[in-house]
């Protein structure tokens, strides 16, 4: 009994303790297997691809694709947001997973200043694998409505100097469905560990 008491409250924190690791091993479990919601099925589109192809929606089918909308003149939250997603890129490469069953479509809404030429400088700065990343420029008023229709990002202004636009990444299932948004200016919530994990899911759908 002596033995008893004297480690009694070492045994009630162990059991504790375990009560929460298998608590938690059941809830990240339950967890992994819920799935991302359908928000809406995307828009078709067809645009301009920095090697001067067209490129449409139906080109990208099949695929788990990341969207995101910028401008090469950006002087802050593209340019970051872009490295965020060439580290997710680096990140499916390793399991060979880019490419072959997820790729990047990163549309510019200014194609008056940016040329495919301009658009390829500002790729290759963050190491863009054009073997599963578009870069495309079409009609900006098109891609307006696209990016508001597809994936209520809103987009103002006529040029560099007076664009306002919201700064969120879409994430698209194989069959265009829009499964979830990233708020692009909360770094918490654009983790590239965490997208190419939720990539994967959807893959594994």
């Amino acid at each position: 009994m002596q033995v008893i008491k004297k480690y009694k409250w070492t045994w009630i924190l162990l059991g504790i303790a375990l009560i929460m690791a298998v608590y938690l091993m059941w809830n990240t479990a339950f967890a992994s297997k819920e799935k991302l919601p359908e928000i809406r099925e995307i828009q078709s589109f067809s645009m301009e691809n920095v090697d001067g192809r067209t490129v449409s929606l139906a080109d990208t089918k099949g695929k788990v694709r990341l969207f995101y909308f910028y401008f090469t003149s950006c002087p802050d939250v593209c340019p970051i947001t872009t490295f965020t997603l060439s580290q997710v890129q680096d990140l499916l490469k390793e399991d060979g997973t880019f490419g072959d069953k997820a790729s990047f479509v990163s549309i510019s809404f200014d194609p008056k200043v940016d040329t495919r030429e301009k658009i390829k400088t500002f790729a290759d700065r963050f190491h863009a694998d054009y073997s599963g990343w578009y870069f495309l420029r079409g009609d900006m008023d098109k891609t307006k409505q696209f990016a508001k229709e597809s994936f209520q990002i809103l987009i103002e202004g006529e040029n560099k100097d007076d664009f306002a636009h919201m700064n969120m990444i879409g994430l698209v299932d194989e069959n265009n469905q829009l499964r979830k948004v990233y708020n692009a200016f909360n770094t918490e919530d654009v983790q590239p560990e965490v997208i190419a994990e939720d990539i994967r899911r959807l893959i594994k759908e």
